[in-house]
């Protein structure tokens, strides 16, 4: 079976056809789910054989371990990196920034990693498992360097952070029958982003002043 490390191995026409394969899989595996999704379908939507695809993946379960490997690897490299900006309100922005290019850049990975969370497979559990620690960790950094209250629940900080988030992506269909337009527009992520920019910044009330504090 051809693993997608094995670049080396394969010459670029071959290449290109096996990131179809993938390609049509993640598409099929984000809207009708593994189970409503065959090898020979897959093979019919990459424009390939069906004994490529079996050449390559052997079995269905070869083809979902390579999505789902190729899946965690775009979520790690877009939104699990060390944010390197110096300030906390910049690492905010800069982790909205980095949602949005996920979304813009990898749709189909957005809406298969959504139904894995949704059904629980282990796909979904490791994706929030890591997301949730590499928040923690932020979270617990902005504390330690005094960028955060000291009495702040970094779990709680990481958890309301991921459910932003990926909540936002999970269900921005009903979303865009409350907003005007798309929500993938510049205009509507821009209004998005900004807005959790905000309550994640400042909150959603105003403060007391000195006297009636």
């Amino acid at each position: 079976m051809t693993v997608l490390t094995d670049r080396d191995r394969l010459g670029g026409d071959e290449l290109r056809k096996l990131e179809r394969i993938r390609q049509a899989a993640l598409k099929s595996f984000a809207t009708k789910g593994a189970a409503g999704t065959s090898l020979r379908s897959v093979a019919a939507d990459a424009g390939v054989s069906l004994g490529l695809v079996q050449h390559h993946f052997e079995t269905k379960a070869g083809l979902i371990k390579a999505v789902d490997d190729y899946v965690m690897s775009v979520v790690i490299a877009v939104v699990a990196q060390p944010v390197t900006v110096p300030h906390a309100k910049d690492s905010i922005a800069d982790m909205g920034s980095r949602v949005t290019t996920l979304l813009l850049e990898h749709p189909d990975v957005v809406d298969y990693f959504g139904r894995a969370l949704i059904d629980g497979s282990q796909l979904g559990i490791t994706i929030w498992d890591t997301l949730s620690a590499f928040g923690t960790a932020r979270w617990t950094a902005r504390k330690e360097a005094g960028e955060a209250r000291d009495d702040i629940d970094v779990t709680w900080a990481a958890l309301n952070s991921l459910v932003l988030a990926l909540g936002t992506l999970i269900v921005r269909e009903h979303i865009e029958r409350q907003i005007p337009g798309a929500f993938t527009s510049p205009e509507q992520l821009d209004r998005w982003q900004k807005s959790v920019n905000t309550l994640l910044r400042e909150g959603l009330f105003p403060q007391p002043r000195a006297d009636e504090a």
